[in-house]
């Protein structure tokens, strides 16, 4: 670093994103991207004319997508709040809902960004170590004292609770907000948008991403009673006011109108991951259970290191954090059919050269 950069953040390790290689074609299973193109819809609507106006600022107030999106989940206009990916929305919550006297509270394995950004605005945790099977006791989530932001379903495990579990973790903090990730909800958790108008204190983060086959666009949203967006809107207006631009907002709004391609998308990944699961078992690994588009799986007869590492030389990328608790492990997108079956393939020769 510069002998400028400033004392108060010597100590900061900013997240590391998952690899995304331009000088080699891989079994691209490594950043839980959705394997499947985005709705035809939004390639009707990028036109050469939409193309022309990017000369012009977007829409500040991203009326065209909020009204998308408040019609999708039956919603007032001002309960939903557009950021530049999820990441954003949420780095926005952090700011908006922790302090000195107000910590970030999550668990121990979960996505990297949360205690970087608590760190970033030097903001305190409170880190609840997940079950010893990688589950989380909501209960150790009650009277929690600080804001909560959890996973749900969780990453890298893919495992989640379900609305009844958040529901309680939500009655037991009523002083302090909830922040619910539903990053990858759409792949069989339960989401918890419905809670919205009962409590004051739940915002509910999603994302395009996923489930809606547009990483590319960066854009994702809050959810919460139209006070919570307030204040979400009050970081997003003092740091970044044109922060979805033109040609994402419109193939967002395309996006979540067509929701039978969603829907259609959506279950052929379940069905992928189900088979995929399946599959790794019966060749001997542990897989955890997962409401994702990803698996999290070991074996005895490779570390983890060593298997990402086999598996990047044989064309496939997976993903593999590195930390005590999830060194053993991989995580696995869930890519096409075609995709899943040469990786097992694959897996199967490098495990057979293993002895197994």
């Amino acid at each position: 670093m510069s002998r400028f950069f400033t004392k108060t953040l010597e100590e900061l390790e900013p997240y590391v994103p998952g690899e995304q290689p331009q000088n080699q074609k891989y079994i691209k299973l490594n950043t839980n991207e959705n394997p499947y193109p985005p709705s035809p819809w939004v390639k009707e609507v990028l036109t050469a004319d939409e193309a022309d106006k990017l000369r012009l600022y977007s829409d500040p107030t991203c009326k065209t997508l909020v009204d998308a999106l408040s019609a999708r989940y039956d919603l007032e206009p001002d309960q939903i709040m557009l950021g530049n990916g999820s990441d954003e929305v949420l780095a926005f919550a952090v700011r908006a809902f922790c302090d000195e006297n107000t910590p970030l509270v999550f668990p121990d394995v979960t996505y990297g960004c949360y205690p970087i950004w608590a760190s970033l605005n030097r903001i305190s945790t409170k880190i609840i170590p997940l079950e010893e099977d990688f589950s989380i006791d909501p209960t150790k989530y009650y009277n929690a004292g600080g804001t909560i932001v959890l996973a749900n379903p969780n990453a890298p495990t893919g495992m989640a609770l379900t609305r009844d579990q958040m529901e309680g973790i939500l009655k037991n903090n009523q002083e302090n907000v909830v922040i619910v990730d539903e990053a990858y909800v759409d792949f069989g958790a339960e989401s918890c948008l419905n809670l919205i108008p009962y409590y004051d204190n739940l915002v509910v983060v999603q994302t395009f991403s996923k489930s809606h086959n547009l990483a590319g666009a960066r854009v994702g949203y809050a959810m919460a009673q139209a006070s919570l967006i307030e204040d979400l809107n009050r970081i997003k207006f003092s740091f970044h006011p044109y922060n979805i631009n033109r040609l994402s907002m419109l193939a967002a709004a395309a996006s979540i109108q067509d929701v039978a391609y969603f829907r259609n998308c959506c279950e052929k990944i379940i069905r992928t991951r189900e088979e995929t699961a399946k599959t790794l078992k019966e060749m001997g690994l542990e897989v955890l259970p997962s409401k994702a588009n990803f698996l999290f799986a070991r074996t005895d007869r490779i570390l983890g290191a060593d298997l990402y590492k086999s598996l990047k030389a044989r064309g496939v990328l997976v993903r593999h954090f590195g930390k005590p608790r999830t060194a053993p492990y991989v995580r696995i997108t869930i890519g096409t059919d075609e995709e899943m079956k040469a990786f097992l393939n694959i897996l199967g020769d490098l495990l057979r050269g293993q002895g197994a």
